[in-house]
């Protein structure tokens, strides 16, 4: 698995949540131009999962969020933690929808490539 989430961007919108299941896992938020600005995770404490928290970023969307993408992952802290060290190493920050993350608490990580 690549470090970086690489898969197609969904539109945030009820309709695309139909194939989405309730599973645990991380997933990525992004703006109209397809610049990510919040990384989530769904945890054992979200209800409904990656569903759920897809669920209540429509109601909400963070940053202007209008796209979305996850993956399901069992390793779901240890996940969100590298995808927010692989942005903070390629930007110098963290998404600007990530106000709930103090970056000094994450490690650093230099992905190759």
């Amino acid at each position: 698995m690549p470090v970086r989430m690489d898969k197609l961007w969904a539109p945030l919108e009820e309709a695309s949540l139909a194939t989405v299941a309730a599973h645990l896992g991380v997933y990525q938020l992004a703006n109209e131009a397809g610049e990510i600005v919040y990384i989530g995770v769904a945890d054992a404490r979200t209800l409904f999962g990656i569903k759920g928290e897809l669920r209540k970023a429509i109601a909400n969307p963070p940053a202007q969020a209008t796209q979305f993408r996850y993956e399901v992952n069992m390793a779901y802290r240890t996940r969100h933690a590298e995808l927010l060290q692989a942005y903070m190493h390629d930007h110098g920050n963290l998404p600007v929808g990530n106000t709930d993350i103090d970056p000094r608490m994450l490690g650093r990580l230099r992905p190759a490539g």
